[in-house]
């Protein structure tokens, strides 16, 4: 696991290191096990190196045999010993036993093509010295980050958007149009970033540049073809052998491996397959929001030793600005802060964790893919009754019932744009001083519908959320909390391998009116106990909406809606009423302010500090 960055683009060999290596500074917690570099007339390629695979032999930047081709890469191929070998008996030399050989060689013999071979997280840059080409590529699924920029004769990319800031020919300007679409996701989705012109590279996606024309085109798509031939007990016998052997391959690594753990299904059922000597678990001491002795208490049913970290309110939010520079976009998912924690905790013993993201899009674990099943009946009422109800509940303060009302008002690919829908488009006209409305949520996800026309809602929604919410939350939290504290994260349940089982479940074995990951929670019930596999889906509980709730804490958020930045972009008023509402108890608002809060100490940052 690494960090990489580089360019393109004029100025002598000299100069161009000077600025590399600035940019890979800037960036040194990815990667504070070594550090290398690449530089001629047209290109500058730089690495950060977190030593996890062939420690004395894997320094980047890597060559092939004739130094033709150069490398920097970001990841773990877990198929590489396979491909390896391939490539061995088609002729070529090895000179290490790192995985990054395998992407320079494996270009050499198959170009593209290399792409639908590989198994495994990562982002890489190959630049080719002959043809004057780079050609850059991320995972299937978008695990690790790329971030690209150009201007002129200058083209930009590296593992974190911080990188692009030493370099003179980065202009760093907010992009506020991305705000609106923010302020209802809680993250900043789709290809954009908050920074003007700078784009990252999609999952499953390359990119190359050639000439000064960049082209980027996917690679792969995901698809569900559910097979109903099996059994449910066939399906939960298929799902557990597929992550028994998931796992083991995430497990490769010359260093020791742990296991993340909360109360959850997915991280109990990872640690108990893994059966790794270490699991890290964080909580409060609020009991409402602590896991800590569940975790405690798995760990000794399965034999491991468990390390807890209670998070104190005080450390909580005293590192909210550390943590939004280290996302590089605005993050309102208050678990990140969480996430932050037990990344550091657990790099303090070891190099690697497993995590459990991906289970809940491959599975279809999210509470909200039970509400096809929710009152269906109102759904046949005719579409035209049901937008007028829905107009006239939209003036209501949204509770529960008033909730239901609206989002039923549209069908699917209208109201669904992910797994969370913050802001309406009437309320951000109400809160931002310039509200353009030019580019709505469903912009995003209306094209990701057109792609599973005819499939079944849950299906739809799970497709949605893979392209969305997974890439632009969870997968984004995982890896710049992580590399924050220079540890390495793998997701086995996020595996090309795993999904191939996964697409084939038939919807009624993923979610029901009352149930979540039905074939996965039955796979797991084969190995931890029921009360574990049938627990109800809490996510990452955090208690802010508590803290927001009393003075010590609200008086932060209040001086933050009063200061000069806030009055950049929003009606302060309108903040103030909202914080006032949640500290009485008239309204539950805790998301949306902390939604506001999370962009503001970001916007600090990078606007104001830097």
């Amino acid at each position: 696991m690494c960090g990489i960055a580089g360019f393109t683009g004029p100025g002598t060999p000299a100069q161009k290191e000077t600025i590399l290596r600035a940019m890979a500074d800037a960036i040194a917690h990815r990667g504070p096990d070594g550090e290398g570099y690449y530089v001629d007339e047209q290109a500058a390629l730089g690495h950060r190196r977190l030593s996890i695979i062939d420690l004395a032999g894997g320094a980047q930047p890597m060559f092939n045999e004739d130094g033709r081709l150069v490398c920097v890469y970001n990841g773990e191929i877990y198929n590489f010993r396979e491909l390896r070998a391939e490539l061995q008996a088609a002729g070529h030399t090895f000179a290490t036993q790192c995985d990054t050989e395998v992407l320079l060689h494996g270009y050499e013999e198959w170009g593209r093509g290399l792409l639908s071979r590989l198994r495994g997280m990562f982002s890489f840059a190959i630049w080719d010295k002959a043809a004057r080409r780079l050609f850059c590529a991320r995972d299937h699924f978008g695990i690790k980050p790329f971030y690209y920029y150009q201007n002129g004769d200058t083209f930009l990319f590296g593992s974190e958007i911080k990188s692009f800031l030493p370099h003179p020919a980065f202009e760093k300007k907010l992009n506020e149009s991305q705000l609106e679409l923010y302020l209802t996701y809680q993250y900043s989705p789709g290809e954009d970033t908050f920074f003007e012109g700078v784009k990252k590279l999609p999952p499953a996606h390359w990119l190359e540049l050639e000439g000064g024309r960049l082209t980027v085109q996917r690679y792969w798509t995901p698809e569900w073809k559910p097979e109903n031939g099996k059994s449910l007990p066939e399906w939960e016998e298929a799902i557990e052998a597929a992550l028994r052997e998931s796992v083991a391959a995430h497990k490769i690594a010359d260093v020791e491996v742990g296991s993340f753990l909360s109360s959850g299904v997915d991280s109990s059922y990872m640690a108990s397959l893994a059966q790794v000597d270490k699991t890290f678990t964080v909580g409060f001491a609020d009991a409402r929001y602590d896991e800590t002795e569940y975790a405690k208490e798995f760990s000794e049913t399965i034999g491991v030793k468990n390390f807890a970290y209670r998070i104190t309110p005080e450390e909580y939010w005293q590192n909210l600005p550390k943590i939004q520079y280290h996302m590089d976009e605005p993050l309102a998912d208050a678990a990140s802060v969480a996430l932050y924690f037990v990344n550091r905790q657990a790099a303090q013993q070891v190099k690697v964790c497993l995590s459990g993201e991906g289970a809940d899009e491959f599975f279809g674990g999210y509470n909200i893919y039970k509400e096809p099943f929710t009152v269906s009946w109102y759904d046949h009422i005719p579409l035209p009754i049901r937008r007028a109800v829905g107009a006239l509940a939209e003036q209501l303060p949204p509770v529960r019932g008033v909730n239901f009302l609206v989002r039923r008002a549209k069908p699917l690919e209208e109201r669904y744009i992910g797994n969370t829908n913050l802001m309406t488009e009437r309320q951000k006209k109400r809160l931002l001083k310039r509200y353009t409305g030019r580019v709505k949520p469903t912009d995003l996800s209306r094209p990701l519908f057109a792609k599973t026309a005819g499939q079944d809602d849950v299906t739809r929604m799970q497709y949605t959320d893979l392209q969305l919410w997974m890439v632009g939350d969870i997968l984004l939290k995982a890896d710049k909390m992580s590399m924050a504290n220079s540890l390495e994260l793998r997701v086995p349940f996020l595996d090309k391998e795993v999904f191939e089982l996964a697409r084939q479940i038939p919807a009624p074995f993923r979610a029901s009116h009352d149930q979540t990951k039905i074939a996965m929670r039955g796979a797991a019930l084969r190995t931890i106990p029921a009360r574990t596999a049938e627990k109800k889906k809490l996510g990452f509980p955090v208690p802010v909406r508590a803290w927001l709730r009393e003075e010590q804490y609200a008086a932060l958020v209040r001086e933050a809606f009063a200061g000069e930045s806030a009055q950049k972009f929003f009606d302060t008023r309108r903040l103030q009423k909202l914080l006032d509402q949640h500290l009485a108890g008239k309204r539950d608002n805790w998301r949306q302010i902390w939604c506001v809060f999370m962009f503001l100490v970001w916007y600090e940052e990078y606007f104001v500090k830097r």
